[in-house]
């Protein structure tokens, strides 16, 4: 009944604008123990205080979003939120892939919050959300600070070999490990699917050990269904 006050004197287009701004709002809220699991993750492989300190203060305004978020949709509707589909959470290759997906997730997220600002119909919650969408700005800023922080500390292109034979020293390391997966009796395909990808992240800046360990991951976490499958003997 609380909802239907609110259509008073309403065209069309506003309603559909209205409708549109509760829907994005029960989406905003739905998934929190999948985006909990994340920033555990991503706590958990800062690799100091002061970015744990960073992701932390993010994950307690977004916290505090949620609640915001619940009790407008309340407010507007009189039913609580309903539930979402359960997702599995998967962890990010790496940690610097994690920095990345949530600093455009941040992005994404203040598309949707301007749409439902401009839906809402009284200033006061107009001004919540106003409120969210300034923290969503200074959390990408706090994510593209960690991303740029992590990335200057893979090395740089005056410091990377110059000469082939530099090439082959530097990364003797990868070779080494794919001769123990040859000794370990791995499949040749999926020794070769992994170790080309390490060459190619080795190219974008990685090291040959950071590298490794981000192509290992993406096969354990399952974020590689193919590298699972070859390593299976499947392809």
């Amino acid at each position: 009944m609380q909802q239907m006050d609110y259509y008073q004197g309403y065209d069309y287009a506003q309603q559909q604008a209205y409708q549109r701004s509760l829907q994005l709002m029960a989406e905003a809220v739905q998934g929190e123990r999948e985006d909990q699991l994340f920033y555990d993750y991503l706590i958990s492989k800062a690799p100091n205080a002061e970015q744990k300190d960073i992701i932390t203060s993010i994950r307690n305004d977004e916290i505090r979003h949620n609640q915001l978020y619940r009790q407008m949709y309340e407010q507007l509707t009189g039913q609580e939120v309903p539930m979402g589909p359960e997702e599995e959470f998967v962890p990010p290759a790496s940690y610097i892939e994690g920095i990345k997906k949530a600093l455009f997730g941040e992005l994404k997220a203040m598309e949707k919050y301007r749409i439902i600002r401009a839906g809402l119909p009284y200033t006061e919650y107009r001004d919540v959300v106003f409120e969210i969408l300034t923290d969503e700005l200074k959390h990408a800023t706090l994510y593209n600070f960690l991303y740029t922080e992590n990335r200057a500390s893979s090395p740089a292109a005056d410091q990377q070999p110059q000469t082939p034979d530099e090439w082959v020293m530097y990364t003797n390391y990868l070779v080494q490990e794919g001769l123990e997966d040859v000794r370990r009796g791995i499949p040749a395909n999926h020794i070769l699917q992994e170790f080309i990808l390490m060459g190619v992240l080795v190219g974008q800046g990685y090291t040959p050990e950071a590298a490794y360990q981000t192509v290992e991951e993406w096969e354990r976490t399952g974020q590689s269904k193919l590298l699972q499958q070859s390593k299976n003997g499947m392809n």
